[in-house]
């Protein structure tokens, strides 16, 4: 039998040996790609250099997604996901290189094609098997992690629930302990709730099998019993982890900070710090250069059209609350006729509204109108992808309405949004619709990452522009 822990020792190696599979791989994909398309394996020089360059952007991408660190503790589905938009990535990528160096004209577009198709299948194959294989190995108790949990209140309870539905991420709960189990269930989705010993460390000795890891799930309050734990167990080499209960605070982003010496748990923070801003401003300005760049024709016939439709400006500009709940200006087609507000006072636009122009109808129906903000993406004012920024009268009425409300504005505000591709855009006349679209943005800003930023662009893009609830 293999020992317990053996990926875990030699993740490293493994992970080494997996990027040069995953190498190897997309260089026979291109191989027998061209062995379909042309008949022979005679590669001229310029197919050599593509099959060298995309084996090593392939190997940026799949990292860049985070493809080759530890799946455990984490869905099955969402690696398998995670691949797909790499590969999709890294076709786009090379399709731009060909087009940018004007060299595409040089190579088959079929090839290319069943290169890319070739090295999707191979890869979700492998890494089918490979997921697969790690799941079997742990059910049978084959790189497994045997952990005790300590405390049965709600954080326990929920805890234990959580990892049995994901016994594959090899974590094997073995018992719970409680100091006070009366009148307390005796068994909790299949593990048993046991006693907390007076003497925890003879207790764990007495183990027939050794425990890898202690979790303590106890409230923030319990520092005593804390410390009372690791004293009793600082002779054992086991993990120890500290579950904080924490959940039911309302977080944004809660995460370790080390300072020096100092452990600070952040309560509510932005995502956007450090390497995190360089990857997100990157990907802003290239993505919003090359829309910018495509869409010049349109965007030219559009700002021609509205100036033509009716009197006043081409653009719209409002002041709305940006990053960190900065004053900025947003930039519209103008849609509707030239109009006074009442001051302080500001009217969301509804359905058949009599201020919207016929041509301004179309621009909010089909998102049109929203183009112009590709240029605050570029003044480093908004983001593509990003919590939609509303008016400051609308954000001055929902912010003691809505808990946590302000905390959307913890990123850039963007062109479109997780709540936007759910559906919760256009009028919010209920405090309830206004309430959802919040809970979608904060989703977003807990959970970013830049491979969550291309799902959310490419569910707008398969989706549509196009909305019922866009007046």
């Amino acid at each position: 039998m293999l020992p317990r822990g053996l990926l875990k020792e030699y993740s490293r190696p493994l992970s080494l040996l997996l990027r040069g599979l995953d190498a190897c791989t997309i260089l026979l994909a291109g191989c027998l790609a061209y062995l379909y398309r042309f008949g022979d394996c005679h590669l001229s020089s310029a197919y050599l250099l593509a099959l060298a360059l995309g084996t090593l952007l392939a190997s940026i991408v799949l990292s860049f997604f985070g493809l080759y660190s530890s799946v455990r503790g984490h869905s099955f589905w969402r690696h398998i996901l995670r691949l797909n938009q790499a590969l999709l990535l890294f076709s786009i990528l090379l399709a731009c290189i060909g087009f940018l160096t004007k060299s595409g004209e040089l190579y088959s577009r079929v090839w290319f094609f069943l290169w890319m198709l070739f090295s999707l299948t191979a890869l979700l194959a492998f890494r089918f098997s490979l997921l697969i294989l790690l799941r079997l190995m742990r059910k049978r108790g084959w790189n497994e992690r045997r952990v005790m949990v300590i405390g049965l209140g709600d954080l326990g309870g929920q805890l234990v629930q959580t990892v049995q539905q994901a016994l594959w991420t090899g974590f094997r709960l073995v018992a719970i302990l409680d100091e006070h189990p009366e009148g307390k269930p005796t068994v909790i989705s299949g593990i048993p709730v046991l006693k907390l010993p007076a003497n925890l460390s003879d207790y764990l000795h007495a183990q027939p099998q050794e425990i890898d890891e202690l979790w303590l799930a106890l409230p923030l309050r319990a520092e005593d019993e804390v410390k009372k734990i690791l004293y009793q167990l600082r002779h054992h080499t086991l993990a120890i982890r500290l579950v904080l209960d924490v959940f039911g605070l309302g977080l944004l982003k809660h995460s370790i900070t080390q300072v020096d010496r100092f452990s600070m748990l952040d309560l509510n923070a932005s995502p956007m710090v450090g390497m995190n801003r360089v990857i997100k401003a990157l990907e802003d300005r290239v993505l919003a250069v090359l829309i910018l760049i495509l869409i010049s024709p349109l965007f030219l016939l559009l700002a021609l059209a509205v100036k033509l439709s009716s009197k006043g400006p081409i653009f719209f500009k409002q002041l709305r609350h940006g990053w960190d709940g900065r004053v900025i200006k947003v930039y519209k087609f103008r849609t509707m006729y030239e109009h006074q507000e009442k001051s302080g006072h500001l009217t969301q636009a509804s359905a058949k509204d009599q201020r919207v122009t016929p041509l301004g109808r179309f621009l909010r129906r089909t998102s049109l109108d929203e183009l112009p903000q590709f240029i605050n993406v570029l003044q480093g004012r908004m983001s593509i992808v990003g919590p939609r920024p509303h008016a400051l009268q609308h954000n001055e009425f929902y912010k003691d309405s809505i808990n946590a409300y302000m905390q959307r504005h913890k990123v850039k505000p963007g062109i479109t949004g997780w709540a936007q591709v759910n559906g919760w855009r256009g009028e919010t006349e209920t405090l309830e619709k206004m309430r959802k679209r919040v809970e979608f943005d904060l989703y977003y800003i807990e959970n970013w990452s830049p491979v969550f930023d291309l799902q959310i662009i490419f569910l707008t893009l398969l989706r549509g522009f196009i909305s019922r609830n866009a007046y």
